[in-house]
């Protein structure tokens, strides 16, 4: 089963089988069960092996080698209901157990309690509809040689070096912020918190993207700006924010 996006967009709980189903949130939600604990659930799930190029290479193991589902299955137990019911519920994928099914020996997740299985198709179903839901792109970087492989970790050190020290700053703030003063955009600080996720990020890509698409056709054709013929069509389509 894909990932239709009017679905996405819509927000409806996405089910996936009888046994596991995705709820998505809305920002009120979000708020109520802590934003930090939200989007760090939600980036360290959909985690790449490009994103821990460096936490991998402690342990010796080099990211070019390591699909991602193998490094989920590495990192499973560390998802406890108290940073994924929000999203999955009563599922409590820490529980999960590994385990080989007989007729291909593929390994994979079985929870003893509900008996709902997770292998590697429904692990990408699960990351591909995370990542629609907040716009996050897949992050896939290979090295081809040893000193690109090198000078990748290199960069990948000094960024984690570099967070260690971050505090954490709300995403959804500024965001929030901005569209509720922003003509165009039609909630209200006391209503904004009833949108789903999907539909307020999508929102945030829309009113920019048709705000800039003016901010260019007014230049375009006050006769002093730019040549709208160099200007690529995606950029002044209101409909295409992709």
């Amino acid at each position: 089963m894909g990932n239709d996006e009017l679905q996405v967009y819509r927000g409806k709980d996405f089910v996936i089988n009888d046994k596991i189903q995705i709820h998505q949130p809305t920002l009120g939600e979000i708020a109520d069960w802590g934003e930090q604990k939200y989007f760090s659930f939600v980036q360290s799930f959909t985690a790449t092996p490009t994103d821990l190029k460096y936490i991998l290479s402690l342990s010796g193991v080099d990211w070019n080698t390591i699909s991602d589902y193998e490094l989920f299955l590495t990192r499973y137990k560390t998802f406890g209901k108290d940073l994924s019911a929000i999203l999955f519920g009563h599922l409590n994928l820490a529980g999960f157990q590994i385990a080989v099914q007989k007729e291909n020996d593929s390994v994979v997740l079985v929870d003893p309690a509900s008996q709902a299985v997770i292998d590697r198709s429904i692990y990408e179903i699960i990351t591909e509809y995370l990542r629609k839901t907040h716009r996050l792109e897949k992050n896939v970087e290979r090295a081809m040689n040893e000193t690109t492989r090198q000078v990748l970790l290199d960069e990948a050190r000094e960024q984690y070096e570099a967070s260690q020290d971050l505090r954490f700053h709300s995403v959804l703030l500024p965001l929030i912020s901005a569209l509720t003063n922003m003509e165009g955009f039609k909630y209200s600080w006391s209503t904004v918190w009833d949108m789903k996720i999907n539909a307020f990020m999508d929102s945030v890509t829309s009113i920019l993207h048709i705000k800039n698409a003016d901010r260019l056709l007014t230049s375009g054709y006050s006769g002093f700006g730019i040549d709208l013929k160099k200007v690529s069509p995606k950029e002044l389509n209101y409909f295409i924010t992709k």
